[in-house]
């Protein structure tokens, strides 16, 4: 496909040394602004979001709020100490018979006044008993869920950390080319002025160069999108990130053992699991709590309580009564409603009991994606390194056949082309290989922040 050709000789010319001059200052400033601006570890940005992170913080500040349901239930089972007092002004007309039996009204007026106070001990409540157990299952299921919590948040700022990575290598990709893309032109149009060369090498260059000027737009908008994310969690201004370190990448020295090592390990230590067994005990729990619902209560009481002209008929006396005893309540009869809360609890036990096994499955199939991903990452490391080498030796014979006119221009692009696309897989290759990784360490539970300071290791300036 051919392009016209609309400018001189010498337009042309001076339009691309203007380019070219464009694009070094623009890149001169890229580098400059980078070289002002401090790169972004992994490990500041996990730190900035373990410490910003909005739904981290929510998470937490739940798990702080079921914590409080121990105390909460714990104290139904101590003792429970009230007192209440009062003090009124009583106005009083009293009308009854004289000594002469006629009808006569007096009035009076005076203070009352009374105090009391009352202990109350449970001492068999089996109800309040099993409402400590559910509280305490409950408390589990939150810390296992900020644990969960955590594990995610370390995949999110991974993820983003590497989508910034693959944005600036497709950036850099793109940069790359284009420079390879001028230094064409100009040859093409050294040749053509020469007389050796044809118009087409020339539009078919200049058609790439446009062509890149495109994508790299694109490519910006993407990493700068990036960017916003990471900042997002990390409430930190970010212009740019540390690149993987090849060298300091050990593909070959992690032991991915095999997918039953990994699921095994899962069914134990996983959040996502252990938060479910948790409300499966607290469904179980709940169904007990339900059925005491028809046994008897017995509490101890102690009762001190003393008033001063409380009684009308003798408004000037002082009473003080003591008592303590036992209290019982024996439940009855309570239309149908214990019944039906002890079949609801059941249902809702089968109902998480299902829900548990649902997400044992799904984390199988999902801790054997994550270890095919560290395998099969590895394999295409490899295979792109060597595909690297094949690449890097066919630009050199297709220059030499340039140079000795069996090739064209776009043949000598589409290879320079071809060599620097093995690049960005095979850095792309490693980057999935970091990331499939570091998600199967966070289905088993053991993305913490140990591990991320040991792949921080892996990124340098």
């Amino acid at each position: 496909m051919t392009f016209s050709f609309r400018f001189s000789q010498a337009q042309h010319a001076a339009w691309v040394c203007a380019l070219a001059v464009t694009l070094t200052a623009a890149h001169a400033q890229d580098i400059s602004s980078e070289r002002l601006s401090n790169p972004l570890s992994l490990s500041q940005a996990y730190a900035h979001a373990l410490e910003m992170d909005a739904t981290l913080r929510a998470t937490r500040a739940q798990t702080d709020a079921v914590n409080e349901r121990v105390e909460q239930a714990r104290a139904q089972l101590r003792p429970r100490v009230s007192f209440n007092a009062s003090r009124f002004h009583n106005d009083l007309d009293r009308t009854q018979p004289n000594i002469l039996g006629q009808t006569a009204t007096t009035p009076e007026k005076y203070y009352s006044s009374s105090q009391n106070l009352q202990v109350r001990q449970p001492l068999y409540r089996p109800a309040l008993s099993w409402g400590v157990d559910v509280a305490l299952a409950q408390k589990d299921d939150a810390q296992a869920m900020l644990a969960r919590e955590i594990q995610n948040l370390g995949v999110k700022v991974l993820e983003a950390y590497l989508q910034v990575l693959l944005a600036q290598d497709q950036e850099a990709l793109l940069r790359r080319q284009e420079q390879l893309a001028i230094q064409q032109l100009q040859s093409a149009q050294k040749r053509f002025a020469g007389g050796q060369g044809i118009r087409t090498d020339i539009d078919e260059a200049q058609a790439r160069i446009d062509l890149l000027a495109t994508q790299q737009l694109q490519a910006r908008q993407s990493r700068q999108t990036a960017l916003l994310q990471l900042q997002s969690m990390t409430q930190q201004p970010v212009e740019s990130v540390y690149s993987l370190d090849a060298e300091a990448l050990d593909i070959n020295g992690f032991m991915a053992q095999t997918p039953v090592f990994w699921m095994d390990k899962a069914q134990v230590s996983s959040p996502e699991l252990q938060a479910m067994r948790a409300r499966v005990a607290s469904a179980r729990m709940d169904v007990q709590r339900a059925q005491s619902s028809h046994q008897p209560a017995i509490d101890a009481l102690l009762h001190i309580s003393r008033s001063v002209s409380e009684n009308v008929t003798s408004p000037r006396s002082a009473f003080t009564n003591r008592q303590i005893g036992l209290q019982l309540d024996m439940p009855l009869y309570a239309g149908g409603a214990v019944q039906s809360a002890v079949r609801q609890a059941m249902s809702e036990q089968t109902r998480l009991e299902e829900t548990l096994e649902a997400a044992r499955r799904d984390l199988n199939v999902r801790v054997q994606r994550e270890w095919r991903g560290v395998t099969e990452s590895v394999l295409r490391t490899n295979a792109l390194m060597r595909a690297v080498a094949s690449a890097d030796q066919m630009v050199v014979s297709v220059k030499r056949s340039f140079e000795a006119g069996f090739r064209t221009v776009l043949d000598v692009l589409n290879a320079e082309q071809q060599a620097q696309q093995a690049r960005r897989d095979l850095g792309e290759a490693r980057l999935m290989y970091v990331a499939s990784r570091m998600r199967l360490l966070a289905l088993v539970g053991e993305l913490d922040e140990q591990q991320i300071q040991w792949i921080s290791r892996w990124f340098r300036p």
